[in-house]
């Protein structure tokens, strides 16, 4: 049978998310073809606003919608102390934990070589240059217990210790409350909290 383009389009955009299959994203655009026009277009037009209406942090790069996201602005956050992940669904796993009181980084990935990610091709310069400030006591790597979540965190202490910074910086990372090879955005609540708790100097 002949693809109906209208549809084949939605098919198409949603082939493109990441977890979307063919199948999955033909349910989804038949789904919406039943969708009442009105909530058609609020979906639509919050898809359109997305970018404009969000803009990264200017100091941890989470996502937000001000300057600085919620995270950075609250004053009860201990400023010393940085985790940094790999991504804004990371750092919302955290928080549901309720494991970190301090602030993040988000890092925008991890590297990886076979994918052409380098360490300069993520946020690991800014972080760098945040620690050169001289605010940040400690920080606690959350990148995901992977091989390229590992090879991002031991590149991070290399260069922690290259700037001279490991005598006044306490690095550690997230205990093993996560399976190996796991996403931190799918974990649980508490054990994400096990993790940050059981968390070890690098």
């Amino acid at each position: 049978m002949r693809s109906i383009r209208p549809v084949q389009k939605v098919i198409d955009g949603f082939e493109i998310l990441p977890g979307i299959g063919p199948k999955s994203a033909a349910r989804l655009a038949y789904y919406m073809l039943n969708m009442p026009q009105e909530r058609l277009e609020r979906f639509a037009e919050a898809l359109e606003n997305l970018k404009k209406d969000t803009k990264f942090c200017e100091l941890c790069f989470n996502v937000g919608e001000e300057q600085f996201c919620p995270v950075c602005q609250d004053a009860n956050r201990d400023k010393t102390l940085v985790c940094v992940v790999e991504n804004a669904l990371d750092l919302i796993a955290i928080e549901k934990s309720e494991g970190n009181k301090g602030v993040y980084h988000v890092l925008g990935g991890s590297i990886n070589p076979m994918a052409g990610i380098g360490p300069n091709d993520i946020r690991i310069p800014q972080l760098l240059a945040r620690l050169r400030l001289g605010e940040v006591k400690e920080v606690v790597i959350a990148t995901n217990p992977n091989l390229e979540g590992e090879a991002t965190a031991m590149y991070i202490v290399e260069k922690i210790k290259e700037m001279g910074l490991s005598e006044t910086v306490k690095v550690s990372r997230i205990g093993r409350g996560l399976a190996t090879g796991a996403d931190i955005e799918f974990a649980d609540g508490q054990t994400l909290l096990r993790a940050l708790e059981g968390r070890r100097v690098m």
